[in-house]
C-alpha cells in the first residue's frame, strides 16, 4: 500500500512540474492570476480538485 502512495506522490511531482519545465513565463503568469484571488476563490479550486480526484479514484479503482 505505502509503495502505491510513494508512486501516486511521484506521478503528482511530476504532473505538476511539467508547466513551469515547459513553458515557465506561462506558469508565472497562472501564478500571478492565482495571487490574484480571494482565499474563497482558491479554496473552491482546492476542493474541486480534491473531489475530482477522489471521484476518479473511485470509478477506476478494481
Amino acid at each position: 500500500m505505502s509503495d502505491l502512495l510513494w508512486g501516486a506522490l511521484a506521478l503528482m511531482l511530476v504532473v505538476e512540474g511539467l508547466l513551469p519545465f515547459l513553458s515557465p513565463t506561462l506558469w508565472r503568469q497562472v501564478f500571478s492570476r492565482v495571487l490574484a484571488m480571494s482565499d474563497g476563490q482558491i479554496r473552491f479550486i482546492g476542493l474541486s480538485s480534491m473531489v475530482s480526484g477522489l471521484l476518479l479514484l473511485y470509478f477506476s479503482w478494481p
